[in-house]
């Protein structure tokens, strides 16, 4: 059996989906969300699994923080200064931030504009929970 009939077949678990799939159009997504002037967030649930496009006009910083969730930032568009635990580096498109739970990390752009999509792996709750926040006082 080739590498690619072992990778492309079946899995042979007999387990049944636990929901459909779906298709999400991001860019369409009503509603982003801006925590910080210049900083957009739009995100999508998965079952153990978050999706966030996240567009940083020029100039603007997301500040150093932690969380507990492990997160996968890969740049789309621009340039980003990614900091992880103390060492930047500038990411430019295809290039990938790996930070696993409860290290400090930041970022912010320069001159131009970004955009990148960060995966968290489990869902981020208290993102989540201030994304509502946000949107009900968006809406009152």
């Amino acid at each position: 059996m080739s590498f690619a009939d072992q990778y492309f077949r079946q899995p042979g678990s007999g387990k049944q989906p636990t929901s459909p799939g779906r298709f999400v159009d991001l860019e369409r997504q009503e509603d982003p969300v801006a925590f910080l002037p210049g900083l957009e967030f739009r995100y999508l649930l998965g079952e153990r699994t978050m999706l966030m496009a996240v567009h940083f006009e020029p100039h603007t910083e997301a500040p150093v923080h932690a969380h507990d969730e492990e997160q996968i930032t890969l740049v789309i568009k621009g340039e980003l200064e990614f900091e992880i635990d103390g060492e930047p580096r500038t990411l430019t498109p295809g290039m990938v931030a790996v930070v696993p739970p409860n290290v400090p990390h930041g970022a912010r752009t320069k001159d131009g504009s970004c955009l990148e999509y960060d995966v968290f792996n489990p869902p981020r709750q208290a993102l989540l929970q201030l994304a509502d926040q946000a949107r009900r006082q968006t809406h009152e």
